[in-house]
C-alpha cells in the first residue's frame, strides 16, 4: 500500500511564494508517477502538474511559468514550488500517486490548504 502526506500549505500574500512537500511511504516510489492537484471551495478538482517514473514533467497552462514540480527518489518526495502566486491559486492541494500509466492515479493524499490574499 502506499500513502501520501502533503505539508507545505498556509496563507501567503499575492506574489508570493510558498513550496509544498509530498511524502511518499510504500514500496517502489520511483515507479510511480506523481502529480498535484487543487480543488476550489465549491469547485472541480483540477490537474496542476505532474513529473512521471521518467522524470518528464508537465503543467497546466495557469501555472507553467510559476510553479514548478520535482521529486527526489533518494527521499520518496515529490516537491511543488509555487512563485508569484495569485488569490486565484487558492484551493486545496492534493499529491496523487500513479501507476502503472503515468495518468492514472491510485493514490492521493488528505490535501493541504493553500490561500493566497490580495
Amino acid at each position: 500500500q502506499v500513502q501520501l502526506v502533503e505539508s507545505g500549505g498556509g496563507l501567503v500574500q499575492a506574489g508570493g511564494s510558498l513550496g509544498l512537500s509530498c511524502a511518499f511511504s510504500g514500496r517502489s516510489f520511483s515507479s510511480y508517477s506523481m502529480g498535484w492537484f487543487r480543488q476550489a471551495s465549491g469547485k472541480e478538482c483540477d490537474y496542476v502538474a505532474s513529473v512521471t517514473w521518467a522524470s518528464t514533467t508537465d503543467y497546466t497552462d495557469s501555472v507553467k511559468v510559476r510553479f514548478t514540480i520535482s521529486r527526489d527518489n533518494a527521499k520518496n518526495t515529490v516537491y511543488l514550488q509555487m512563485n508569484s502566486l495569485k488569490p486565484e491559486d487558492t484551493a486545496v492541494y492534493y499529491c496523487a500517486a500513479g501507476y502503472p500509466r503515468p495518468d492514472q492515479y491510485s493514490y492521493w493524499g488528505q490535501g493541504t490548504q493553500v490561500t493566497v490574499s490580495s
